[in-house]
């Protein structure tokens, strides 16, 4: 085993300088004590253009191998929509697909050694998760987790960092047709039958909370077993609708969180025989919209001060001013990335607890920005109210980022907060996708922070799933039309 792990330094991933010193250091101690562990497979993932996770799996012996060489998959991984289709022509010329990926090459995938997990809901696996990079090393534009790196890096070039904390809802059912037909197995599936688990509209009350205690309690344990930093467990507004909030953590850190959590909460659940979703609005009857707030401070890298702390009499300092009026700013091409489905459009309805407007207010519910800021709270943030908890995590911070210290190295200044969020006379959010679709496309701002590769990538990817939707005879044209004419 020595010997193995002496040749991680000598490998491909360290020679090409893919993994750090310190990444050698810590993939070496890790593989010794997985080694020593129960662990017999490790799933090797990488977090797609979607947030989902996708690779292979490996035996645990085999962990060295991966931190010599990294792991090949396939390239079209990177070029799926939401129905796991394809949608770039990879059998045609290069200058068709996105980074060269014609002819479902393979990309590679660099292990990040402090993400390993034990898996406690399984009976010996892993999680890792990977940076997708080119065959040759190179970075490849529109990974998201590169995406949120190269965020973070240009915020760390100001001497400036960043803290979120997460609110995250989603709904639990229980599963009554899982759907494994032959012919259900279309693209995308057929979706399960469901049912509730506890009744809905009574947020918050002891009694659901100890309907639904046993599901709770086995989603927190895993979550706390694998070193998820969860706060507190609620039920929300819906039927089978609940919310887990997060301690604050970097933006990576959380972004990692994330689609672990997703996936965990899927994972556990279906061992029980139910259903989750983090689907915006289910179309299930009496069933509610979940979003996903995302609470933001901004940090002096040197010092560790929150620059959000307002001035006494509650002044915005200059910090969270230029950083409010950059969300404002950005906020509908940004949509792509906080509200990146056809579905999560529907939860942007007025007097619902959702933003239908771009603004902001002090402590108000519908506003899309609330700020939760005083002199003496070392904790003074923002809240951004605007996704969905099905976004990429990784494309969600980035917007943040980006948009928001636009608006400090503009010197950019808030606008009047506001009271009645929806009488505002505001710039509405996109009512669509198609819209969202539209603005990112056209986004001077994105396209210089991102990079053309990378905005025409998701836009195709996105407009493939906006064309399939369009298309698609729904339920109303049937019911309005089909015995009337």
């Amino acid at each position: 085993m020595t010997d193995r792990l002496d040749e991680i330094a000598q490998g491909r991933l360290a020679r090409d300088g893919l993994l750090t010193p310190e990444a050698v250091a810590a993939a070496r101690d890790l593989c010794r004590r997985v080694g020593e562990s129960d662990v017999e497979t490790v799933r090797v993932l990488f977090a797609d253009q979607h947030g989902i996770l996708r690779g292979k799996t490996i035996v645990a012996s085999a962990l060295p191998a991966l931190f010599r060489s990294g792991m090949n998959v396939t390239s079209t991984l990177l070029l799926k929509d939401t129905s796991h289709r394809t949608v770039f022509p990879v059998w045609s010329g290069a200058g068709d697909v996105p980074g060269g990926l014609q002819g479902a090459s393979d990309i590679l995938m660099v292990p990040d050694p402090e993400t390993f997990r034990s898996l406690p809901w399984t009976d010996a696996s892993a999680w890792i998760l990977c940076d997708a990079r080119h065959l040759s090393g190179a970075a490849i534009a529109f990974d998201a987790r590169t995406i949120l790196k190269k965020a973070i890096a240009r915020l760390a070039e100001r001497g400036l960092g960043m803290l979120v904390g997460l609110e995250v809802e989603f709904h639990v059912f229980a599963l009554d047709d899982s759907r494994l037909a032959h012919g259900d197995a279309t693209m995308p599936a057929r979706p399960p039958g469901t049912r509730n688990l506890t009744p809905g509209y009574q947020y918050l009350t002891e009694l659901r909370y100890a309907a639904a205690e046993t599901v709770l309690d086995d989603l927190r344990r895993a979550s706390a077993a694998i070193g998820l930093p969860i706060r507190s467990m609620e039920i929300e507004m819906g039927p089978s609708q609940f919310e887990f909030t997060f301690d604050p953590a970097d933006p990576l850190t959380h972004a990692d969180n994330m689609v672990i959590f997703r996936t965990l909460v899927k994972e556990v659940c279906a061992a029980r025989g139910l259903h989750a979703t983090f689907m915006c609005r289910p179309a299930l009857e009496n069933c509610a919209a979940s979003g996903w707030h995302l609470h933001q401070s901004v940090i002096d890298d040197a010092t560790g001060e929150n620059l959000m702390v307002p001035q006494d009499g509650g002044t915005l300092s200059d910090t969270a001013s230029g950083w409010i009026a950059g969300l404002l700013e950005h906020a509908a091409e940004s949509c792509l990335l906080t509200t990146p489905t056809v579905n999560g459009y529907k939860r942007y309805r007025p007097q619902q607890l959702a933003p239908d407007r771009i603004q902001w207010g002090r402590d108000n519910r519908g506003a899309m920005v609330r700020a939760l800021m005083h002199p003496d709270d070392p904790a003074s943030r923002v809240e951004n109210r605007v996704a969905e908890p099905a976004a990429n995590p990784y494309h969600y911070f980035a917007s943040q980022i980006l948009s928001g210290l636009d608006g400090i190295d503009r010197g950019l200044a808030a606008p009047a907060a506001v009271e009645s969020p929806y009488d505002a006379d505001a710039p509405r959010l996109p009512q669509t996708l198609n819209a969202a679709i539209a603005a990112f496309e056209a986004s001077r701002f994105y396209r210089g922070a991102l990079g053309d590769a990378c905005v025409d990538h998701l836009v195709t990817i996105r407009r493939a799933e906006w064309d399939r939707y369009r298309t698609a005879v729904s339920a109303w044209e049937q019911a309005e039309y089909f015995g009337i004419y």
